[in-house]
């Protein structure tokens, strides 16, 4: 099955970076072009998509697009990077939190916001990605940003954590919201998962995963054309 000049609509697993997919595709397609059209955190798993060969041309078209998160904050502990990755920056008690206190507290992040990105993210600072100078333990300035976000819901409030749903714009980091989140509350909170589903038109029910591509490829010429994997989008598509 030939992978060159697609675009790939991937669902990512928890524990591998964007750029690691962007390798295993290159490995697995034999293509010397490819990339992401906007990265997950290595924790984030969800909709990935991922472009070969004359299909890059396309990068800039869906990292415009809006995207839609499924995450779950939680409440008592604050990190560095402001997920469950990071190293503990404060833990306290959890106090009751209602349901109106929630939405009133998440309304205030809907619209045009100013927001800090995260020490621990591929924002560059006078050239320098900011995750490489967290790898050091130098912690710099860093000035806020305008980004957008259309919509957040409560979903679910548990006595230790809430499920919220998110429709941003680019540049928005759920982290930063989830990190906010717990400082408007007076409780410290991180991102503890998150789920991109959708990234405008296209939503992750209809990706498949890299092991399911990684059988295709081996399989050809042993499997049917219906065999294809769903997610692989020719360029008419």
């Amino acid at each position: 099955m030939n992978l060159d000049d697609r675009v790939l609509l991937v669902d990512k697993p928890p524990g591998v970076t964007s750029f690691a997919a962007v390798r295993q595709l290159r490995k697995l397609a034999h293509v010397r072009k490819a990339g992401h059209c906007g990265s997950l955190d290595p924790l984030a798993t969800g909709l990935l998509v991922l472009c070969t060969g004359v299909a890059t041309r396309l990068a800039s078209f869906f990292v415009d697009l809006p995207k839609e998160y499924q995450a779950r904050v939680r409440f008592g502990r604050a990190t560095d990077s402001y997920d469950a990755d990071g190293r503990t920056t404060g833990e306290a008690p959890v106090p009751p939190l209602g349901e109106d206190v929630l939405r009133q507290a998440l309304r205030r992040f809907e619209g045009e916001i100013d927001q800090t990105p995260p020490m621990v993210s591929a924002v560059k600072v006078q050239g320098r990605r900011l995750y490489e100078l967290a790898r050091r333990g130098e912690e710099v300035a860093r000035a806020a940003r305008k980004v957008m976000v259309y919509r957040i819901e409560l979903v679910d409030l548990g006595a230790e954590h809430v499920d919220i749903r998110v429709r941003c714009g680019r540049g928005c980091y759920v982290r930063s919201i989830a990190h906010e989140l717990g400082e408007g509350l007076g409780v410290p909170a991180h991102l503890e998962a998150l789920r991109r589903v959708a990234i405008g038109t296209f939503r992750v029910e209809r990706a498949t995963a890299l092991e399911a591509l990684r059988e295709a490829v081996e399989g050809a010429g042993r499997v049917a054309p219906a065999a294809v994997p769903k997610g692989v989008l020719g360029l008419a598509e």
